[in-house]
């Protein structure tokens, strides 16, 4: 059971990276609150594993912290929720609000989430409530910074929400919506969009 990771990444995209461990390249899904903090290609990475064993796969999913992957094993353990969507949710919410959502059973919120229906967020909060709260919450990221897109950034990140499940003409529009400045980045614009998509 593969528990931890570090190596050169040589593939770097919002849902996934290739991290070449001394020569062999593990293909690792990882959600967007581990993307927007990991190094530029090239760059070295550890990053905390979980491995999913299915009939037909072996799959391995990354987080740049243990807080990310003690909230995704959390969310797996919740009746209909697979690993997928465990990372789909983190991708939209960053552990320190899903943890106030469930915390406070904010279901509206938690209900924004593609592929988080109303019966969805209630068993999240019935089975995640007490649990969250034992989770230590110090090493949340830092908040975002504000950048503007170029075309390629903007398809990337454009292409990154509507494989989350958001429709195009919501996602257009948050689009255009961004304030940004500065220089073009997926991370930021990715950020700066999830925002905008789960108010």
């Amino acid at each position: 059971m593969i528990a931890l990771l570090t190596g050169l990444i040589a593939y770097k995209s919002p849902d996934h990276i290739i991290l070449d461990v001394h020569g062999v390249g593990y293909r690792v899904h990882i959600p967007f609150s581990t993307y927007y903090e990991l190094p530029e290609m090239g760059g070295s990475a550890t990053l905390h594993i979980h491995t999913s064993v299915r009939e037909d796969a072996i799959l391995l999913y990354g987080f740049r912290t243990r807080l990310e992957k003690s909230f995704f094993q959390l969310l797996i353990g919740v009746s209909g929720v697979g690993p997928k969507l465990a990372r789909d949710i983190l991708s939209n919410i960053q552990p320190g609000p899903l943890s106030q959502a469930l915390v406070h059973s904010d279901l509206g919120k938690l209900s924004t989430i593609p592929g988080i229906g109303k019966k969805t967020a209630e068993r999240l909060v019935l089975e995640l409530k007490d649990k969250v709260e034992k989770l230590d919450l110090s090493s949340l990221p830092a908040a975002d910074t504000r950048e503007i897109p170029d075309d390629d950034v903007a398809d990337d990140v454009i292409s990154a929400l509507l494989n989350l499940g958001y429709k195009e003409p919501f996602v257009r529009k948050a689009m255009a919506g961004l304030d940004a400045t500065g220089n073009a980045s997926v991370e930021g614009l990715l950020k700066q969009a999830l925002k905008v998509l789960m108010k």
